[in-house]
């Protein structure tokens, strides 16, 4: 699903054919059959409210929501206008199709899970084909040793915040280069992300034990 800017109507009430509503203040684009979101609430600074909502009998409920929740140092900007290594977190929704994670899979979940090797990174070089995926080291194909924003990133220097972690489809999966490379919904960690949505650890659990595939679940992020 292509990130979108800020829509307008809708309320916390959605009929299964709409295609777009309103939750918990965030502008929600639904791909066709969504009945599960995750609203990210900006609300000062690199703060954010992290909700979880499903739709049943002819309306939103709101699951569970996470008041410590955190974007990027950069801010806020529109998907379309982001630009890689500027800390800056997507505005628009997107659809969630796999999981991480250092620790085991929550037990329950339904979507995709990649259980983290020592040699795993999430492809930032611009130059490879796998731009945007997750690959291991041995199978090459990126540039892992360069610095800056192009060198990729190894996830288990991130135990911490990468217990668990849903990836947000932002920039997927046809990747525009330069324009970023792995948005995630994952734990905490001490400050502001760089760029990714975090929540604490037992929301991020949680939730991802309750997505299912069948509903089609988006991320929406907005102001």
């Amino acid at each position: 699903m292509t990130g979108l800017g800020a829509l307008g109507g809708g309320s916390a009430q959605a009929d299964d054919g709409a295609r777009t509503v309103r939750l918990g203040g965030v502008a929600v684009n639904l791909a066709k059959g969504t009945r599960q979101v995750v609203t990210v609430k900006h609300r000062s600074g690199w703060h954010a409210r992290v909700s979880l909502w499903r739709h049943g009998g002819g309306r939103w409920h709101r699951v569970r929501t996470a008041a410590d929740g955190r974007i990027g140092y950069g801010g806020l900007v529109p998907g379309q206008e982001r630009e890689q290594g500027t800390g800056t977190t997507p505005l628009g929704s997107y659809r969630v199709t796999e999981t991480f994670g250092l620790n085991r899979r929550p037990p329950g979940t339904d979507l995709p899970f990649h259980r983290v090797r020592a040699s795993d990174y999430w492809v930032q070089d611009n130059q490879s084909r796998w731009y945007n995926t997750l690959r291991n080291k041995n199978q090459g194909g990126f540039r892992w040793r360069i610095s800056g924003y192009n060198s990729s990133e190894r996830l288990r220097d991130y135990p911490r915040q990468y217990r668990w972690s849903v990836v947000i489809d932002f920039n997927r999966p046809d990747p525009v280069r330069h324009r970023g490379s792995g948005i995630f919904l994952h734990v905490n960690g001490s400050g502001a992300t760089a760029g990714c949505v975090s929540a604490p650890r037992r929301f991020v659990r949680q939730t991802m034990k309750k997505l299912d595939p069948a509903a089609r679940p988006v991320v929406a992020i907005g102001r």
